[in-house]
């Protein structure tokens, strides 16, 4: 290696990682503040909580690593231009395109460091956290009820609107299905407020609940009394309900079940992942098809049809040539084939639809691996040219160019990847549309550097209007008449 490429590979190293490990740093103490609720109040060693943030690290390198290279180009290369020593390569027969060729390579083999790492490290890291926040959630029942939806506690299913007090004892607006041994729940207790009661040294957990009703369903020994769904109801000032915790305190924090994510899987399990819900999918749809045609009774059409000497008038209506009794009977089952068709028909769009989205995040997730190596690639040639091109070098204005260049780009991809979601747009646009955006304009720029110019020339905008008032007189060329 040249002592040339040797010192610009050396200064860019620098900046590199100062930045990465700054950047990685600030985003880390972002995961904190934001996961601080599965965290705090659990008692944890700090060996669990640097592991949780250990697992969690990686996810962010896809944020960092873009930024990282576009901040680390325009400072070194803006540093360079202000110190002129771009000025005394191009002077020695050395342009910008020379002067890249170290970084270039370098930044290849960053690229594909980054492929390896989205497709090995990343789904291996996503496994280890979404495991451990999920024991990590059954170390404190009150945070693994979440407000809104309904939470599987031992044998209740516990559902509340919101949750208030120190450490969220207090809950509001109470449902909860007892379930029974036999599967089913036939119990449902209702109630205004509650509290969660309890100490580390006990294993129940008393829920105690205030002004509501309790609703029992009763099975009759008569099956045509079962139709009537008889139940009992009653109401109460205070309820108190014990929670067997014994699950919760035997929780292993090594316990690694869950592994349905799309960000686990490797490229070669995401394709056979798309494979196997795609034709899933596809089979459920022709299922679906052939339900529905079966529903409109065309094809016991011609079992059921008997020709008549009737002539149909084609202006009268087919009802008329039916009496009254028949002719309701006729429409209201047709009313109500409509009806369920109509029914059946809504439930399986939106069963459909979640098909879809699961679909479309595996395909995201799969080219989201070869997105972030490119990514890296034209990123470096939007900012090391626009250093060249400002000639600014430090922490000032190359943070500002850079911070507003990659929240472009990333608000571009989360918004295109939101739409993509639900079928919006194709999965693959979505996911290199920033990508895409970003190549045009790292072109523009490598071009506009390499000749010399700036970033805009402002004669190509003013010399049409000089043209404009020559032609009418108004402006006159001074070397002409001079």
């Amino acid at each position: 290696m040249k002592i040339l490429d040797r010192y610009i590979l050396t200064s860019f190293l620098k900046t590199f990682f100062s930045v990465f490990i700054i950047l990685m740093f600030i985003f880390v103490l972002q995961t904190i503040w934001l996961y601080i609720g599965e965290l705090a109040g659990k008692d944890l060693d700090t060996e669990v909580i640097l592991k949780f943030l250990l697992y969690f690290s990686p996810k962010l390198v896809p944020l960092v690593l873009p930024l990282t290279i576009l901040l680390t180009s325009i400072m070194t290369f803006g540093s360079f231009a202000e110190n002129y020593e771009f000025a005394a390569m191009k002077s020695s027969g050395i342009s910008l395109g020379r002067a890249m060729r170290s970084l270039t390579v370098f930044i290849v083999f960053i690229s594909l460091v980054a492929f390896f790492f989205a497709n090995n490290v990343i789904p291996a890291a996503e496994f280890k956290s979404i495991n451990l926040r999920k024991n990590i959630a059954q170390l404190k029942p009150a945070m693994a009820i979440t407000e809104g939806t309904f939470n599987d506690i031992g044998t209740f299913n516990i559902k509340v609107d919101e949750k208030s007090g120190e450490n969220d004892q207090y809950l509001t607006d109470v449902i909860i299905h007892q379930k029974k041994k036999t599967g089913g729940n036939n119990t449902v207790i209702k109630a205004k407020e509650g509290e969660l009661v309890g100490s580390t040294d006990s294993d129940v957990l008393s829920l105690i609940l205030k002004e509501g009703n309790y609703y029992d369903e009763v099975e009759p020994s008569d099956y045509q009394k079962r139709k009537r769904k008889p139940f009992t109801k009653s109401y109460f000032d205070e309820y108190v309900i014990n929670i067997d915790l014994s699950d919760f305190n035997n929780v292993d924090l090594e316990d690694e079940t869950y592994s349905s994510a799309h960000g686990m899987l490797k490229i070669s399990e995401l394709d056979e992942s798309i494979d196997s819900f795609s034709v899933s999918y596809n089979d459920r749809m022709a299922a679906f098809r052939k339900n529905m045609y079966n529903r409109t009774g065309i094809s016991n059409l011609n079992n059921n049809y008997k020709p008549k000497d009737t002539v149909i008038n084609e202006d009268s209506e087919l009802l008329s040539y039916f009496d009254t009794y028949d002719a309701a009977q006729i429409s209201n089952l047709a009313l109500g084939t409509v009806n369920s068709a109509l029914a059946h028909l809504g439930m399986k769009k939106q069963e459909f639809k979640v098909n879809i989205k699961q679909i479309n995040k595996f395909e995201i997730a799969l080219h989201e691996k070869y997105a972030l190596a490119i990514a890296c690639i034209v990123l470096f040639f939007v900012g090391a040219p626009l250093g060249a091109i400002i000639r600014k070098g430090g922490m000032g204005l190359p943070i500002v160019v850079a911070i507003l260049l990659f929240l472009t780009y990333h608000f571009i991809g989360i918004f295109a990847k939101n739409s993509a979601e639900d079928g919006s747009i194709p999965a693959f646009i979505a996911t290199w549309l920033s990508t895409w955006i970003m190549l045009p304009l790292g072109i523009y720029l490598t071009y506009r550097a390499t000749t010399d110019q700036g970033l805009f020339v402002f004669d190509n905008f003013i010399a049409p209007v000089k043209k404009l008032f020559k032609k009418a007189g108004l402006f006159k060329d001074k070397s002409k008449t001079e």
